[in-house]
């Protein structure tokens, strides 16, 4: 399958994102009682109940923020607690866009935004198999050599470069890349080249993106679709070499370019 632009998007009708949509409305209505923005000077105890205080990002995360089958929401569970944070705050602040998100957290603190991070990167639920891949070999090995040494030519660093050697994120803000839908890889790759997705500045995955032509993003979407995450995946302590670009949100989180 050829590489779409976000918000372009193959395998999803528009009657099955309908309902999802409308579920998550629902459950957003439902939980609004209960998610409420806490004051910056709140204790920083955990929040009693987070379970339900967070009902409306499983209805559409899936349980523990595992995923749903469909692809259209990626796997919250795990993830490195500042990246989530980020995101949350990035929703928030209008440098990510997608309205259920922006309209769920527009009104909440920093602090209850660090809360709703750090349940999901305490969860662990396990991964799924992932599913069969219809790319070529040519594609997946494109993809593999892209993914693992990037294209020196073109001054495009390795995705491992960043995100790990073993591609599950690394501390404290760089999420794994295993275990995600190849339609969902593409759409965030798409949403950066359109400028719907934004980071902080220097925002690197804007830089390195444009570099990229269609073809490399579906190899590489289709090769990291088909890899097995291994057992006890864990995002790494720190990077192990590093990093080859300046990236905003790694130097908000205290770790600037070496």
């Amino acid at each position: 399958m050829a590489f779409i632009p976000y918000p372009a998007r193959r395998g999803h009708s528009r009657f099955v994102r309908g309902l999802t949509l409308l579920a998550c409305s629902l459950a957003i209505g439902a939980a609004q009682a209960q998610i409420q923005p806490v004051s910056p000077t709140a204790a920083a105890d955990a929040v009693p109940g987070m379970p339900e205080r967070v009902a409306a990002c499983i209805a559409c995360h899936g349980k523990e923020g595992r995923a749903t089958p469909d692809g259209y929401y990626p796997r919250i569970a795990g993830k490195p607690e500042t990246y989530l944070f980020n995101q949350l705050q990035n929703f928030r602040d209008g440098r990510r866009q997608y309205p259920m998100m922006n309209y769920l957290l527009g009104n909440l603190s920093d602090d209850y935004l660090h809360k709703i991070a750090a349940f999901f990167a305490n969860e662990h639920p396990p991964y799924p198999a992932p599913a069969p891949s219809d790319a070529s070999a040519a594609v997946l090995e494109r993809g593999k050599q892209l993914v693992t040494q990037g294209i020196k030519e073109r001054q495009v660093p390795a995705c491992a470069a960043c995100h790990g050697v073993a591609l599950t994120g690394v501390q404290p803000a760089i999420p794994g890349l295993l275990g995600l839908p190849r339609d969902y890889i593409n759409a965030q790759l798409g949403a950066w080249i359109n400028g719907v997705r934004k980071a902080r500045s220097p925002d690197c995955m804007a830089a390195i993106v444009h570099k990229l032509t269609p073809e490399d993003i579906n190899a590489a979407s289709s090769w990291l679709s088909a890899q097995p995450v291994p057992h006890n995946a864990a995002p790494a302590t720190s990077p192990s070499a590093p990093l080859p670009l300046a990236c905003g949100s790694m130097e908000q989180a205290g770790v600037p370019k070496q």
